[in-house]
């Protein structure tokens, strides 16, 4: 028993002089082994500076003036972090068990500068340092095995971070507050931070599974919230210093632009149901090279429900690749449009009245070059409905492209193509066919106009250039083509006109209808309608102002049957805007078109008659004579006769 007594005392003794010859070191000196653990961590130079201050038990540590950490030897952006003050302590036990273990670090108003490039560098990854530490004294054996280190606690206070991600724009943040807790190395990490990019606060709540395999470029699991204006992002999943993530992502955010300012981004100032809340869920990759991807993902916009997946590049402009399912989809915030139809025949607000003209905002077109496949069940544009829609929209350097494969609309189908050019000035176009439209429903929501009904088959091309729709609508120019087969024209009885001449109520029923049409500068000219009835047919010609929503249209019905077979018309103008169109018979063109015959025929008769009578007066016996050479000899006659008077 007395041998293991001077055993035991003789290890306490062992312990105690090394203890008191840890705590008689000058402060510098714990400065420098501290400052070396922290570069055998790392693998970066640190260095301190200013006054040291030295702290005992139970946490050996220094206080230092300055503190600065290198970056990365490819880095621009200078130290990784810089301290005004800075305060590191060391567990005192755990050195007499040859073990680091850096119980805290506390940093005041540093500077933290975070790099990464497009190759999976980042400068946060220590992959040139061991990982190790190892305590070397004076007496210390340099064959001793290096011993583990971690950074039990981090504290920074009032920091600024910049974060350089090659290719994109740099981003600042003051004011950040960031601790980190790391109780045991082989655990996980508590990593909670504070940050105020646009005065409002920001949230950052993380749990990082095997932190320090994290720390070194390993694959561990995350769990990370980040709240700000009432707003969450969730994740949940895998990830590693290296950029790849992989897990599920939630959204509740109830007003974006304020998720987004409290972020110091821009506000997008999306339309109503198109974003200005979103709630989102998906399974989300994303790599080191900045590739994300999006599967299983399920989103509302505030009334817009959508479904698919998407692929996106984001070194730079986002390129996109996705396909997006959907329900009925309500587009009118985006139009800026009041749903049309089902009104009565109500012509909407612009009708006779102008345009709009407020700026349109194309901006956005710039976002985000790619395509996106999308299908609908419907879509209200307000002042349009389409039915089941599938279309693939193609954007490149702010021009996109609306390919219309296949969309259900007013009874019929169409496709083509529409195009939003924004490159140089603001630019709408397309190409569009349609088959077996019903016109009625179209013209009521384009222009409130009720009177044509039919199914309709037609193509047009056309080209607007402006900021505003005003602007657009009266610079359009292109051309089309339309054809009907059975249809009716309401307000106006063809067969009581071609009777009576009356204008007034009452349908016509026919039994085809075309025409072709060029548009220049805003109006639409048109010369060829032909309108087939059984026992009549009429044509067209006119123009209707698109850009100034006008009509100067002639309508002109002929009775085939009529005036012994030769026809009978009676051309019909309409004119006036659109909100107001007056319809009436152009009676002096019905009287050229009918009576010219007559006319004719009675100018025969009347030019007759006096030739007659000159003939009388002249006493002219041959019918060939010419009545003028017969008016010369009479007027010779009767000077000759005047003058013979004289001599009497």
């Amino acid at each position: 028993m007395k041998w293991i007594a001077r055993i035991i005392g003789f290890f306490l003794v062992l312990i105690l002089a090394a203890a008191v010859s840890l705590f008689f070191l000058p402060a510098d000196r714990i400065a420098r082994l501290a400052a070396d653990q922290m570069r055998n961590a790392t693998g970066r130079d640190v260095s301190i500076t200013g006054d040291v201050s030295m702290t005992l038990w139970p946490v050996l540590g220094v206080s230092v003036g300055g503190l600065e950490v290198g970056n990365a030897d490819w880095s621009e952006q200078g130290p990784m972090l810089t301290a005004e003050n800075a305060a590191i302590g060391v567990d005192a036990m755990a050195l007499l068990r040859r073990e680091i273990r850096i119980t805290n670090i506390e940093a005041t108003r540093p500077t933290i500068r975070l790099e990464s490039r497009k190759d999976g560098r980042a400068s946060w990854i220590f992959t040139d340092a061991s990982g190790e530490a190892q305590i070397e004294t004076e007496v210390a054996p340099a064959t001793r095995t290096p011993q583990s280190v971690w950074i039990e606690k981090l504290t920074v206070t009032d920091a600024t971070l910049v974060y350089d991600a090659e290719g994109a724009d740099l981003v600042s943040y003051s004011g950040v507050d960031l601790a980190l807790d790391w109780p045991e190395r082989p655990g996980a990490a508590e990593v909670v931070a504070r940050l105020s990019p646009a005065g409002t606060d920001v949230d950052v709540n993380a749990t990082i599974g095997g932190f320090a395999g994290f720390i070194t470029g390993q694959v561990q699991t995350i769990g990370a919230t980040i709240t700000a204006a009432r707003g969450t992002l969730v994740l949940d999943g895998r990830g590693s210093t290296t950029g790849d993530v992989a897990g599920r992502l939630t959204l509740d955010i109830p007003d974006t632009d304020a998720f987004l300012a409290a972020l110091a981004l821009p506000a997008p100032g999306l339309p109503e149901g198109l974003g200005q809340s979103v709630d989102l869920s998906t399974d989300l990759t994303l790599t080191a090279d900045r590739r994300l991807s999006l599967r299983d993902l399920k989103v509302d916009l505030g009334g817009n429900a959508l479904t698919g997946a998407a692929d996106i590049e984001l070194n730079g402009k986002p390129q996109i690749n996705a396909q997006l399912n959907a329900g009925a989809l309500d587009l009118k915030g985006a139009t800026g449009g009041e749903s049309g139809g089902g009104g009565g025949g109500r012509a909407p607000a612009s009708a006779g009245s102008g345009w709009p003209t407020d700026r349109i905002d194309a901006s956005g077109l710039a976002g985000f070059d790619g395509q996106i496949a999308l299908t609908a069940s419907s879509i209200d544009l307000g002042q349009f409905k389409l039915g089941e829609t599938r279309t693939l929209l193609r954007n490149d350097n702010s021009r996109m492209v609306f390919e219309l494969r296949r969309v259900a609309a007013y009874n019929g189908t169409l496709t083509g193509e529409f195009v939003m050019n924004n490159r140089s000035g603001l630019s709408v176009g397309g190409k569009l066919f349609a088959t077996a439209i019903d016109m009625q429903a179209v013209l009521r929501d384009a222009a409130g106009i009720e009177r044509l009904t039919g199914a309709a088959n037609a193509e047009m091309s056309f080209l607007g250039v402006g900021q505003s729709v005003d602007a657009i609508m009266k610079s359009l120019s292109g051309k089309g083509a339309i054809s009907f087969g059975q249809g009716t024209i309401l307000g106006i009885d063809l067969d009581r006109l071609m009777r009576s001449g009356a204008v007034g109520g009452g349908t016509t029923v026919f039994d085809s209808l075309g025409a072709t049409w060029t548009i220049d500068k805003g109006v639409m000219r048109n010369n060829d309608l032909l309108l087939k009835l059984s026992n009549y047919e009429a044509r067209g010609a006119g123009q209707v102002g698109l850009g100034q929503q006008t009509i100067d249209y002639t309508f002109t019905p002929v009775a085939l049957r009529a005036n012994e077979g030769n026809g009978i018309a009676i051309p019909v103008r309409l004119v006036g805007p659109w909100s107001d169109v007056s319809i009436r018979p152009d009676l002096e063109a019905a009287i050229d078109l009918n009576l010219s015959e007559e006319k004719e025929r009675i100018k025969l008769q009347a030019k007759n008659a006096l030739r007659a009578k000159a003939a009388e007066e002249l006493n002219v016996i041959d019918e060939g004579q010419d009545l003028k050479e017969a008016a010369k000899d009479k007027l010779e006659n009767e000077v000759k006769r005047g003058l013979l008077k004289l001599f009497d």
